[in-house]
Order: structure tokens, then sequence, then C-alpha cells
């Protein structure tokens, strides 16, 4: 038998109906500031050690065709089918393993490559979605996290409907 390949990066997405996410938090003056989509797909995403530039298209071609969103005749298409729009979050707890009563996350990717590798993603997913018509067509929007940062999310979905895919 042979290995198990490590794992290099893990995304769970969920269907939307609208999400919003607070990327900066209010300060003194100023108000909170939050990104939102509507109707489409949330992705969560998080790299592991081992993750390289190689392996973002392969995710992206991933997530972005597989068919888990529902159209109005109750058929499955993609996001880029639906058309919809897409909110991407960057989340290291889904690197998280317990050890004992706490979490570890010696797994996840050193920050600076993280940040490399997230960046990379968020702007294939804004080019592969630009250059599909149905896309352009309807006005999708791609909307991301910040990050290293803690955010606070708002989500109505029509589920719940998670799926975890791991690369």
């Amino acid at each position: 038998m042979a290995a198990a390949r490590p794992l290099r990066a893990r995304a769970l997405l969920q269907q939307s109906v609208s999400a919003r996410l607070q990327v900066r938090p209010p300060e003194r003056g100023s108000e909170a500031q939050w990104v939102e989509i509507q109707r489409g797909l949330v992705i969560y995403i998080c790299f592991f050690k081992g993750a390289d530039e190689d392996l973002v298209p392969k995710i992206v071609d991933t997530l972005l065709n597989v068919k888990l969103s529902e159209n109005e005749n109750g058929e499955f298409v993609s996001v880029l089918d639906l058309p919809g729009d897409v909110l991407i979050i960057p989340q290291a707890t889904l690197g998280g393993k317990p050890k004992g009563r706490k979490m570890q996350y010696h797994a996840n990717i050193e920050k600076e490559k993280g940040l490399e590798l997230y960046s990379q993603f968020v702007t294939l997913c804004e080019k592969e979605l630009a250059a599909n018509a149905k896309c352009m067509e309807a006005g999708v929007l791609v909307k991301h996290g910040t990050y290293g940062n803690r955010q606070v999310l708002k989500l109505d979905t029509n589920g719940p409907y998670t799926h975890l895919i791991e690369f």
C-alpha cells in the first residue's frame, strides 16, 4: 500500500444566500469595514506545510467547478454556472488537531508563505470569474477577508450545506 500523501491544503465550502465579513474592526472615530456577497459560495481556505504555488491553480479549478450550488431548477451546478458571488476567508483553524484538551496547529504553513499563497488564491479566483461570460454578465463579485486577522462573519445559508475538500 502506498504511503498517504501529506495534506497540503484544506477548504471548507458553504452555500450562501448572503454573507457579510468584517475585515476591519471599528476604531476610534471610524466604523467597522465589511465586505459582503449575495447568493454564491463562501470558501474557507487553510494551507499546510508543503503547499506551494503549483497547488493553487488545482485548488481554484476544483472549488470553482465542483457542482455544489443548487439552481432554480433544483439541479446542482458550479458557482461559475450558477453564477454566484464568492467570499474567500483565510481559516487557519482548519489546520488544527486536538492534543489532549488543546488544539495544535503545527501542520499549518508559515505565516508569510501562507499569506503569499492566499493572495495568489484570491487573485486566481478573481481572474477565473472575470474570464467567465456568465459571471461577467451577472456582475458576480469576489470578496475576501484579510489574512492573519480575526474577523466576524454573518452568514445566511440555505443549508446547512457544508463540504470539506482536502488537497
